[in-house]
């Protein structure tokens, strides 16, 4: 008891010597309201005061952010928004003098500062009585007026908005600290403030600004959170307990109930107050006494701050726009800058979400993909974006959005599936065949056809057998970038065998043709395709080098072909619509436009577009794209041209489906979000993918009608043939020798009746023209034939002793009757097969010798 007692007489003579000095300086320089206004100054003890700064502003206090969607288009095709979000890191919206109860302008004035519109800023007496309370122990008072409550709040949001958590707690101390150095200040800057604003604006800043328990700042975000009415309604009872809160935060705000009494407490007195001011009269006060502070009176609001309380089709959108802030150029000129203006808050974005076309692609995609589904880790995404702008229309998927420290349980995450790991924390998905594209454009990029035919056997090769530009990573390439080595089983996913055109094999994904095409190209080209196309992985990794952050590179090895990268949907819908746009990749976009606090319009982010490969082979792809996608089951069949490419992984637990019009491009993937799970075993199959793609298409051709693609080149169809040299009399070895040389597939066409020697070429004939890749048949001869000589005229006895010798079977003597004036009597005057016709000596041969009479 001594102890405290002790205790209590030291902060009692610390207060009254505080207070004193406050009140010396304050004497000293003659600062009653009329004096401080004018600043006079008298004696040397002024100049402590006159060192301190003067003015401080008011300033922008941090407000709601609101995140708009387009749910509609007017009369003039101009888009129609709807808020889907609001983000704020302090609940607060400022509201005008006209939107705030007169009950909670009287109650601060009453409960806070009862002389505020007398005094200058500083109420002199109030700092004697405090000094005076101090001193005898009967109270531990600030004198603090409603000017000087205003400036410690002002730097105490100021600290709220510094960098790191130990800035703002350094900063908030500093506010708050009981130093007569701070005290000094405070009433220097109230004074100012009252000196450049009104008594209303001052009030008006003060309950804008103050803190109201929680995450709660300024009345109107308190009165909706604790009573669901704006600031302009609140009743007496309310407007006096939410005055009550300011003083002491956390032990009389209205979130928690173990503060009831104390806030009850509290609000008596200000009510007691306001009477006696008389700024209301005896019934309202009995009135609002007798209402009680609890469960009935207090009903909390939900707080509507953040994504996982946005629009339930919409969510994983506004995380993905509110992960992009550090890159909108509208909020500032860096990226800490445009950080601490989004924490500052009060600005509209407007999105390029089709809530439209978005409500069926997450409608589909959850009724395809149950979240809950416990077979396996099972997820599902549908994003689609615009070829020609990048605008983002749709962003779904199958799990429900949940951020919270805990989480929301099975069927939710805060991983958003289409994005890339910095904007979501996913680490994309194996693309599988939806690869491929890259390889085709390449092909015809180097002058390849569609209508080449190529090995489509699953087979092994040698990775070393691939070109590949790219350097190694050790010598700062890729990470998985060549020269490579070894062996390389692969298969057919349906074990296709046998040569194929390039057309059939793009629409079959077969993976033996696109690795024999990959033999023929540059895989690093491959790769640069991809990368002009916007395609990179989803995943960052540390970069043990340098300790930075930096994008895990597209791997160009061999496997890539078939779609060994990691990637995102939204990273495959733009590289797509980048083919469909005549070959101008842009960039995803998801903000149109913005305005700031004060309304002014800003630009959202730029079209950033730029030519990605020739428009003559974007328009060959799409050609071979849209005949795949005619025999695809996520084909609307509705009449608007739509092209698509599947991709499976080679275990079956990722499946894609891409597809696009000219309007709209879809990426949907079907897969595994972690782990191994053959999807060929669940329901659906890998025909889920075309389930949820296809009402996705039907509804975003009915929105945004596509038209017809760019014809493609002739040229790169049907490339031009290769001429093979002569081949006709040669051995086997050397037919074949050629025929492969020339990139074709030699095929043995077997034997031919003929009069060269056995065993030599005698087709294809000279001048041939074959198509690149594809079967040459080489056929030999048996030596079966010989050349029929010319025996006319000949003795028939010798004619017939030549055709035995030259290995006739048989040979008949014949009579032609010529008459006893006609030559040639007894000579040879026809044959059977005729002089210099090929004949088989097994068939034998008729000659017809002449006589006078037969």
């Amino acid at each position: 008891m001594r102890a405290q007692k002790l205790r209590r007489t030291v902060t009692a003579l610390l207060g009254f010597t505080a207070f004193s000095a406050l009140a010396g300086v304050l004497v000293a320089a003659s600062l009653t309201p009329l004096v401080a206004v004018a600043g006079v100054t008298a004696t040397n003890t002024v100049g402590i005061f006159d060192s301190l700064p003067e003015f401080i502003e008011l300033g922008d206090q941090p407000q709601k952010n609101a995140i708009f969607a387009v749910e509609g288009v007017d009369a003039a095709g101009a888009p129609v928004y709807r808020q889907i979000a609001q983000v704020y890191d302090q609940n607060r919206e400022e509201v005008g003098w006209d939107a705030v109860s007169q009950f909670l302008k009287d109650a601060t004035v009453a409960g806070e500062d009862r002389r505020f519109y007398e005094h200058g800023g500083v109420d002199l007496p109030g700092v004697i009585r405090a000094a005076v309370e101090n001193a005898s122990g009967t109270s531990q008072s600030g004198a603090s007026t409603l000017s000087m409550q205003l400036v410690k709040n002002i730097y105490i949001q100021d600290a709220l908005q510094l960098p790191t958590d130990e800035a703002r707690k350094a900063g908030i101390a500093a506010a708050q600290e009981a130093t007569l150095d701070r005290k000094l200040k405070e009433m220097k800057l109230a004074i100012g403030l009252e000196k450049k604003y009104t008594k209303d604006e001052i009030l008006l800043g003060y309950l804008n600004i103050a803190g109201f328990g929680g995450n709660n700042y300024g009345v109107q975000a308190a009165a909706q959170r604790y009573y669901g009415v704006s600031a302009a309604d609140v009743t007496l009872a309310q407007a006096a307990s939410l005055v009550a809160i300011v003083q002491e935060p956390g032990a009389r705000g209205l979130d928690d109930p173990a503060n009831y009494a104390a806030n009850l407490e509290r609000r008596d007195v200000i009510l007691r107050n306001m009477f006696v001011e008389g700024t209301i009269d005896r019934a309202q006060l009995d009135e609002a006494l007798a209402v009680p502070v609890d469960e009935t009176t207090v009903v909390l609001a939900p707080y509507t701050n953040g994504c996982i309380a946005a629009d339930p089709y919409a969510t994983y959108f506004c995380d993905y726009v509110t992960a992009l802030v550090p890159e909108l150029e509208s909020l500032g000129g860096t990226a800490s800058e445009r950080a601490a203006n989004w924490k500052l808050g009060g600005y509209k974005l407007y999105t390029t979400l089709d809530l439209r076309l978005q409500t069926v692609a997450q409608d589909t995609v959850t009724a395809q993909a149950p979240a809950t589904e416990t077979r396996l880790a099972l997820g599902a995404a549908a994003v689609s974006v615009q070829p020609g702008t990048g605008r983002i229309l749709t962003m779904a998927q199958n799990t429900r959005f949940d951020n919270t420290e805990l989480g929301g349980g099975p069927g939710t995450t805060s991983v958003n599936y289409t994005t890339d790991r910095p904007y979501g924390g996913s680490r994309g998905f194996q693309a599988g065949s939806t690869y491929k594209v890259f390889t085709l454009i390449n092909w015809l990029q180097n002058g390849h056809g569609l209508n080449e035919v190529v090995d489509g056997n699953g087979r092994t090769v040698q990775q070393a057998a691939f070109a590949n530009s790219c350097p190694n990573s050790s010598t700062g390439g890729g990470v998985e970038d060549g020269p490579f080595g070894g062996p390389w089983p692969f298969k057919n996913s349906s074990g296709e065998r046998g040569s194929r055109s390039v057309m059939d094999a793009t629409a079959a994904s077969i993976n033996g043709a696109y690795v024999s095409m990959g033999l023929q190209l540059d895989q690093c080209e491959t790769k640069r395709i991809a990368q002009a196309l916007g395609v990179h992985t989803a995943n960052n990794v540390d970069d043990p080098a340098t300790t930075d952050i930096v994008e895990n590179q597209l791997g160009s090895n061999p496997s890539a072909i078939i779609g060994t990268n990691t990637v995102a949907p939204l990273t495959m819908a733009a590289a797509y619509a980048g083919i469909v746009n005549h070959g101008t990749y842009c960039a995803p976009v998801a903000v149109d436009s913005l305005t700031d606090a004060d309304g002014v319009a800003l630009p959202g982010q730029a079209h950033a577009c730029s030519p990605a490969i020739t428009s003559e082979a974007a328009a060959t792809t799409a050609y071979a794209l849209e005949n795949a996608m005619a025999r695809y089951a996520g084909n609307p069949r509705d009449g608007v041209p739509i092209l698509g490419k599947t991709g499976t992984t080679d275990d079956f637990d990722q499946t894609w489906l891409m597809s696009s019009t000219t309007a709209v491009t879809t990426a949907v993937w079907f897969g595994n979000v972690s782990g191994k799970y053959d999807l060929t075993r669940y329901p659906g199959g890998i025909n889920n993918r075309h389930t949820i793609a296809k009402p996705i298409n039907a509804a975003a051709n009915a929105l945004y009608p596509g038209g017809a693609f760019d014809a493609p080149s002739a040229g790169l169809v049907s490339a031009p043939g290769i001429a093979l040299p002569s081949l006709v009399g040669g051995s086997v070895e050397n037919a074949r020798s050629i025929v492969e040389g020339l990139g074709l597939v030699y095929s043995d066409g077997g034997q031919a009746d003929s009069t060269a020697p056995a065993g030599t070429v005698v087709s294809p004939g000279d001048g041939t023209t074959v198509t690149r890749g594809s079967t040459v048949a080489v056929v030999t001869s048996n030596g079966a034939l010989v050349d029929m000589p010319d025996l006319l005229g000949s003795e028939a006895g010798a004619a017939s002793s030549t055709l035995t010798a030259a290995g006739f079977a048989e040979v008949k003597l014949v009579c032609v009757a010529l008459g006893e004036t006609e030559p040639g009597v007894g000579t040879v005057v026809s044959s059977n097969p005729a002089a210099g016709a090929a004949a088989r000596t097994s068939d034998g041969a008729t000659l017809g010798v002449g006589k006078a009479a037969c």
